[in-house]
């Protein structure tokens, strides 16, 4: 009797415990589904923030990219770009927080890119007004140049105008200065030429004998002329031989002096001082060595001009 009563006991112990291991094992399975499923959510959960955060640090490279693009475009225009760099800087700040991984939320960075993608759109306008300015000023300095190399021709054919008038006016005043002092030059007059002798005895003939010539006595008349200076002069006196060569001795008084910027030599030369009263000169010559038969001229000169002339003859 107490052998049967045990029996159920023990079998009712069974079915507890079994039910007891039955709901934790369905508990188990319950709770390990479910942790299966949470991790499932946080990789999928994990894997897009990867591609959002992949996403997102691609587009904001290429707004600095672009900005790059743009901050050279605006320099080559000469354009400022300070606030463009300012703007750099902040793209630059928000890709490193984004890659320390801070936690700002993508749609803080959505919005971000929106706000750097309208700013390029907006400096897009500032670069093609700066295109249409740099067309404009570029047309502008063509004809600026165009202008300046017209008045460049203009100031040259100035220039060249000045110089000729210049250059009129200065031959004009030379040849007017020529003028007057060929005006203002001495005149001689009435010159004549007669023979002397060894004696000293003055002759006047049509032609003198060449043994009989020892010396020649110039004679002639200063003219009076107001525009003359009153002053001692000199007057240079050229004697040509039959052939034109001028009779000259260097050892005799004879040497050379300018007629018309060329070098001249002269016969004898004396120095008169001129009182313009329509003076008498004289002057006495002796060439030491005979003078071949023919016609000779004398030239007188003063002041780099010919102020007359006269003549004999030597038989």
């Amino acid at each position: 009797m107490e052998s049967n009563s045990q029996k159920p006991k023990t079998s009712g112990a069974l079915l507890a415990a079994l039910i007891i291991m039955t709901g934790l094992a369905g508990v188990s399975s319950y709770l390990y589904f479910d942790q299966k499923k949470v991790s499932e959510n946080q990789e999928v959960t994990i894997s897009e923030r990867v591609e959002e955060l992949s996403t997102t640090r691609v587009k904001l490279d290429s707004i600095s990219t672009a900005l790059d693009a743009k901050i050279a475009e605006v320099q080559k225009l000469g354009g400022d770009v300070s606030e463009l760099q300012k703007m750099k800087v902040q793209l630059e700040g928000d890709k490193a927080a984004l890659k320390r991984g801070n936690r700002i939320s993508i749609s803080k960075y959505e919005t971000k890119i929106k706000q750097y993608e309208a700013y390029l759109v907006e400096k897009d306008t500032l670069i093609a007004n700066l295109q249409r300015e740099n067309v404009t000023l570029a047309s502008n300095v063509k004809v600026l140049d165009e202008e300046n190399n017209g008045l460049k021709v203009k100031g040259q054919q100035f220039r060249d105008s000045v110089t000729t008038v210049v250059s009129q006016v200065q031959s004009q005043n030379q040849e007017l200065s020529t003028k007057v002092t060929r005006a203002a030059a001495l005149k001689a007059q009435n010159v004549k030429v007669f023979g002397v002798n060894a004696k000293g005895k003055v002759k006047d003939d049509d032609a003198y004998k060449a043994k009989r010539l020892d010396k020649i006595k110039l004679v002639y008349t200063l003219l009076d002329n107001p525009l003359t200076k009153e002053e001692p002069k000199d007057v240079f006196v050229r004697v040509l031989d039959p052939s034109g060569a001028v009779v000259s001795d260097m050892a005799n008084g004879s040497g050379t002096f300018t007629v018309d910027g060329a070098e001249t030599v002269y016969t004898t030369k004396q120095t008169v001082n001129y009182t313009s009263n329509g003076q008498n000169v004289e002057l006495l010559y002796s060439r030491g060595i005979p003078y071949k038969p023919g016609k000779y001229t004398v030239e007188l000169y003063s002041e780099g001009f010919r102020i007359g002339s006269g003549e004999f003859a030597v038989r």
